[in-house]
């Protein structure tokens, strides 16, 4: 029996294809979840800059992720202070996590004159090492091959997470130093 020609399938007909498209559209949606964790984005340059590489990257991904059955989350999330950075397991600002999963496994920093002028301290932010190159805001494509490689790579392939499981999450001092200059920067106003 041929497929009926009703818009969107909907006749209620018990044809093979009627009820593959009911399955279909019953099946739910993978979800793909992206967690944006910065220190600030009114002053510092990495965190505005990644941001904003994060929302053309996803705007380029999007309609095919969604075609092919991808749900895609993304929670933006401000680490205003110590105990936030705890909650989040916060290692280095700003970050990037696709399904909870670090999407740079190494963490390399250098000093971030606009965090450090936001605090009145020295800090140091994360660097993005995509291709053997180094950046202070990550790359459009190293976002997009993360993401891609999270939802259609193998299991191999896959993003590991830079935490291990037995180790107990501690907040780096460079986080700690930032949180007290900030502290001490309100208290004397």
């Amino acid at each position: 029996m041929d497929c009926c020609q009703t818009e969107n399938n909907s006749c209620g007909c018990n044809t093979a294809c009627c009820r593959g498209t009911e399955q279909n559209q019953k099946a739910e949606k993978r979800t793909l979840m992206i967690d944006f964790l910065y220190l600030d984005l009114d002053v510092c340059t990495r965190c505005q800059g990644t941001s904003n590489t994060l929302e053309e990257a996803i705007a380029e991904v999007i309609k095919v992720l969604e075609l092919t059955g991808v749900k895609v989350i993304l929670n933006k999330i401000h680490i205003n202070s110590a105990e936030k950075a705890v909650q989040y397991e916060f290692i280095s600002s700003p970050t990037i996590r696709v399904n909870g999963r670090d999407i740079q496994l190494e963490v390399k920093e250098s000093q971030c004159e606009s965090c450090g002028d936001l605090c009145g301290d020295e800090v140091d932010c994360r660097v993005w090492v995509y291709e053997g190159k180094e950046y202070t805001v990550p790359p459009k494509a190293m976002i997009i091959d993360a993401i891609l490689r999270e939802i259609y790579g193998d299991a191999k392939a896959r993003l590991v997470s830079n935490v291990d499981d037995e180790s107990k999450y501690q907040l780096p001092e460079n986080l700690k130093s930032f949180f007290e200059a900030m502290e001490k920067k309100f208290d004397n106003k």
